[in-house]
């Protein structure tokens, strides 16, 4: 059984999934969310595979073979309450994670899985970008996309 601490923490990842979900009106393959918090900085983003493409979350019209007629809403009001949202829960989990006495991931990478209805976390704790001079945690984001977008589309 779940202790409160393993609850809540799971429950704001649900969160982020779930907002995702609605953004792309359940329309996804999977859903990719970043999460990063490194000196008191929160960064969170995602991005989203759909038909075999590796999308942000700006990109979901560009996408070839989507359900003809349809039309992603991907306004800038949208996309920031998205952000606001994932932001909300990683600064949520922050404050669990002070809480309970655990160490605060300072990155985490979600990979929800539509069709399996399955979650993939995977933590950091170290500091990523925090001593750089050139890196935050926008551009290990799109590291990411860039490796996934490579692996998932060959």
């Amino acid at each position: 059984m779940k202790n409160d601490f393993e609850e809540k923490f799971t429950e704001y990842q649900a969160d982020m999934v779930s907002i995702c979900l609605e953004y792309v009106d359940w329309r996804a393959d999977a859903i990719y969310i970043y999460c990063s918090y490194e000196s008191n900085t929160i960064y969170g983003d995602c991005f989203f595979e759909i038909t075999k493409k590796v999308v942000k979350k700006h990109q979901l019209n560009d996408i070839k073979g989507k359900e003809e007629g349809f039309e992603y809403d991907v306004s800038e009001e949208r996309q920031r309450g998205l952000l606001d949202i994932i932001s909300e829960d990683i600064e949520k989990i922050y404050t669990l994670c002070m809480k309970y006495g655990k160490d605060m991931p300072t990155e985490m990478k979600l990979v929800y899985d539509v069709k399996k209805n399955s979650l993939k976390a995977d933590y950091c704790y170290e500091n990523l970008w925090t001593d750089s001079e050139t890196k935050l945690g926008l551009h290990i984001c799109e590291e990411w996309f860039e490796e996934v977008k490579k692996k998932e589309e060959g």
